[in-house]
């Protein structure tokens, strides 16, 4: 009887403690992992998270990549991280749907590994080419495709990306074959996509937005099922005359798996009233992207849906990352 009563009163202590800890959180700073190069559209979308947490929270929001595998080793890193709330991801639709169909051996759990504290944002990707390049449509390229195959390069912020299987699903729909020229992050392919090294990208907006209006780049299409606010005169690749196209992506955070739910919940509120106010839904359009904001729930049923979807997209692409 009394070892039995230790154990309740040692359990209501710990409790105790554990609720104390809580409603503390965060009473130290907190990073956020970017699985990806500083620049890229996660990068910029981590950065714009971490800047609204540190207004709600009191606390500084450090934003920390760490790029390689495909987004792979900064999502490992933070589902093997203290469950604490105190490590951060922002993953994107490439770390939590595609790269499971997509390597053969995965060193994390997409859904079990991770708590979904809250979708942030989707973004359309752009068809973009150097104002020199001489296509100014998709019928354009699909003929320019056709009358030389592989002749066309099209850039990647790496194998296995969204940006790289939104350009090996045009292949498909289309009937062409284009080179695939794979980089180390956005922020390392537009230089050489802006001077013509290669001819074009199927680029998240907001990496290549600032390119656009500065008229580096020219914008060919988007690959959403509806014109972007960013880029209303640019039709959508389906418009444009590939009805089943359809390719955004899409970033949101998570904690590691085993972070207390008032955590998680605390956070995902911070996140969506954030995502509410003016300020960060314009910044955010700016860039060609819409404010999301979701409850865990929604989020979790969101990587579920989507990792069955881009499942058939990466096998009828035959993509495939060793």
């Amino acid at each position: 009887m009394k070892s039995t009563a230790l154990r309740m009163v040692t359990a209501l202590v710990l409790a105790g403690v554990s609720s104390i800890a809580m409603a503390q959180y965060p009473n130290k700073p907190i990073r956020m992992v970017v699985p990806f190069p500083a620049g890229g559209t996660t990068d910029i979308m981590a950065r714009a998270m971490a800047a609204e947490l540190q207004k709600s929270f009191g606390q500084a929001v450090i934003v920390e990549n760490k790029s390689g595998a495909g987004g792979n080793i900064g999502s490992d890193f933070v589902a093997k991280s203290a469950p604490d709330g105190y490590t951060l991801l922002m993953g994107t639709v490439g770390t939590h749907a595609i790269n499971v169909s997509l390597y053969p051996k995965m060193p994390y759990d997409a859904v079990k590994d991770f708590a979904p504290v809250s979708l942030v944002a989707a973004v359309p990707n752009v068809l973009a080419a150097a104002p020199s390049f001489p296509v100014n449509s998709v019928k354009d390229l699909i003929d320019a495709a056709k009358k030389d195959p592989n002749k066309i390069t099209f850039a990647s912020s790496g194998s296995g990306t969204s940006i790289h299987l939104s350009g090996e699903l045009f292949k498909q729909l289309a009937g062409v074959q284009m080179t695939h020229v794979p980089y180390k992050g956005s922020s390392a392919a537009l230089p050489d996509l802006m001077s013509g090294q290669v001819d074009v990208m199927f680029d998240n907006a907001p990496s290549v937005m600032p390119h656009i209006k500065g008229g580096k780049l020219k914008a060919i299409a988007v690959t959403s099922t509806k014109r972007s606010p960013a880029l209303p005169n640019v039709p959508t690749i389906a418009e444009a005359g590939l009805p089943a196209f359809e390719a955004s992506s899409w970033f949101g955070v998570l904690a590691p798996a085993g972070t207390p739910k008032d955590i998680v919940d605390k956070l995902s509120q911070a996140i969506v009233k954030s995502l509410q106010t003016a300020e960060i839904k314009d910044r955010l359009a700016s860039q060609g992207a819409d404010a999301v904001g979701n409850s865990p729930e929604q989020f979790t049923a969101h990587i579920k849906s989507e990792i069955d979807k881009w499942a058939k997209v990466v096998k009828a692409s035959g993509a495939k990352v060793d």
